[in-house]
């Protein structure tokens, strides 16, 4: 996992829910090509043609709340997200996108501080938000080891994948 994570921000509301992450009416896609076709469709039907790999999603509270559809998290990642920043996430959705390996960081108060098309950077091991004049504009909750160490192999299969090779 990068320690410091710069890109531009699309900005979303509160309660975004999995449905409009990745609406249930394309469930029927398996292969991640066709799934990252259509993040945040139920929200902004134009964000794929718009995101670039890198950028970031700034949120209010309950971020992925709804539906505990794992695409929701799968089609995230898939579009290049560097990472979500929210206020707040769904427990769901948070342990979802952990699990694949999306960093999901939470800061309060963070939807008013910043603007889409904005650039920010997160300095993970700062704990800080720092905007594109290098202010430090907000703070933000560190991970616990373990998510760190989930991040970091890239996700929970690949570090289970490691942990398990490794007692060979």
């Amino acid at each position: 996992m990068k320690t410091i994570i710069t890109g531009k921000v699309f900005k979303f509301g509160k309660n975004i829910d999995t449905d409009q992450i990745y609406p249930g009416r394309f469930v029927q896609y398996t292969d991640v090509a066709d799934v990252a076709k259509y993040a945040m469709h139920g929200a902004d039907p134009d964000f794929v043609k718009k995101v670039h790999p890198g950028d970031l999603i700034v949120a209010g509270t309950n971020f992925g709340c709804g539906s505990s559809r794992e695409q929701a998290a799968v089609t995230l990642k898939a579009v290049g997200l560097s990472a979500v920043i929210a206020e707040s996430f769904a427990r769901i959705f948070y342990r979802n996108a952990i699990n694949m390996g999306l960093p999901l960081i939470t800061c309060p108060g963070i939807n008013e501080k910043v603007k889409t098309g904005e650039t920010i950077t997160v300095d993970v091991a700062k704990g800080a938000i720092i905007d594109s004049n290098g202010q430090t504009i907000a703070t933000i909750q560190p991970f616990s080891d373990y998510i760190t160490n989930i991040l970091a192999a890239g996700g929970i299969k690949p570090l289970l994948t490691a942990r398990l090779a490794g007692e060979k």
